[in-house]
């Protein structure tokens, strides 16, 4: 009989539910045996819903993590518990996946890597927007080098009015900060990923809270507390790599703009180029003349398909156990994740100094 991985989860909010606990419960070698919330309640109808016969309820982690059965967990708490749990999880023996971004800071996101090296125990980031149908074909075609040397990039994550309201969005001591590090994190994560470059050399950032200050603003989810909106509600950042490629990073969650478009990427190389603007497009020149190729994906409504498309969270989530089960690398690696939080962090560091953050 084919192992079954013990999986827990620490966290039972809304990317739990919305994403983690819908796409395990399909793996047939999974079994969700513990939820943990500091609301008991929320881990109590995880359990009920999603949990095995038997399934154990928490309210403190550490109490979970004592229980040696448990292979792997899932760490969806906010970010600034992130590498406090992820580590004592690898610690304990677990293998983790943690919700992205991968911490509060990239000292932090360092302690990570190093204990999943000291430990041995696998830890990957749930950078999701990998494993879109349109990312996964885009990354075969960077692979391939059908682009060529990618030396110019755009990192798209501009919400118009799309502020999160619940949780603890808002709150910079929990968070780390706002729509950089929440939405941001992705589309740096599939630039750097698709380019395969992780070596940055200098960042110039500047962040923005002016539209946060606004009373009974236009939302997506209602009206904002300006009190209680104590991060950015945009920002921008200039990267250099080492190579000397240039990558421009736009984040918000408000800005006063059409040009909207969340965890994409428009891509610039020697032989081609590449946008998820507007579907997937690939770009470049043939026999004298320029083409524009629009990708088609999904069965393209063939008559009488009743195929199912694998999401993107139950390939993220399948891929995640098989490289456990394998022992094989899993898609998003920890040092991969590390890079995308220590530019991030100098986005941050830059529009506070007024100054230009250089990397070693």
């Amino acid at each position: 009989m084919a192992k079954k991985l013990k999986v827990a989860i620490i966290g039972c909010g809304g990317i739990a539910n919305g994403k983690h606990f819908p796409s395990l419960k399909k793996i047939e070698q999974v079994e969700l045996v513990a939820f943990c919330d500091i609301d008991l309640e929320k881990a109590q109808a995880a359990a009920e819903a999603y949990g095995t016969a038997g399934a154990v309820v928490y309210e403190d982690y550490k109490q979970l993590l004592k229980d040696t059965a448990i292979d792997v967990v899932h760490v969806c708490t906010p970010n600034v518990s992130h590498a406090e749990i992820s580590i004592a999880a690898m610690e304990a023996g677990k293998h983790v996946m943690c919700e992205k971004p991968m911490a509060k800071t990239s000292e932090e996101a360092k302690l990570m890597v190093d204990a999943a090296e000291r430990t041995g125990k696998k830890l990957t980031i749930g950078y999701n927007n990998r494993f879109r149908q349109d990312s996964q074909y885009l990354h075969n075609v960077c692979e391939r080098g059908d682009l060529g040397e990618v030396y110019f990039a755009k990192a798209h994550a501009i919400r118009r009015r799309a502020v999160p309201t619940w949780g603890v969005f808002l709150d910079e001591e929990k968070q780390g900060g706002g729509p950089l590090i929440d939405i941001g994190t992705h589309a740096l994560d599939l630039t750097l990923w698709m380019m395969d470059n992780y070596k940055p050399k200098v960042v110039l950032g500047s962040t923005y809270h002016k539209l946060g200050k606004k009373k009974d603003a236009a939302n997506a989810w209602g009206p904002w507390d300006p009190e209680k909106f104590t991060v950015e509600d945009s920002a921008f950042g200039f990267i250099t790599m080492e190579n000397g490629a240039t990558i421009t990073l736009e984040s918000s969650w408000a800005l006063n703009s059409l040009d909207v478009d969340e965890a994409k990427c428009s891509l610039s190389g020697t032989e081609g180029g590449a946008d998820m603007k507007d579907g997937l497009r690939i770009n470049g020149e043939n026999f004298g003349k320029l083409y524009t190729t629009n990708v088609e994906l999904g069965a393209g409504g063939v008559a009488f398909y009743d195929g199912k498309e694998e999401s993107d969270s139950d390939l993220e989530a399948r891929l995640w156990i098989e490289s456990i089960l394998n022992d094989t690398e899993p898609t998003v690696k920890p040092r991969e994740a590390l890079v995308v939080t220590q530019i991030l962090d100098a986005i941050y560091e830059s529009a506070k100094t007024g100054k230009a953050v250089y990397f070693d």
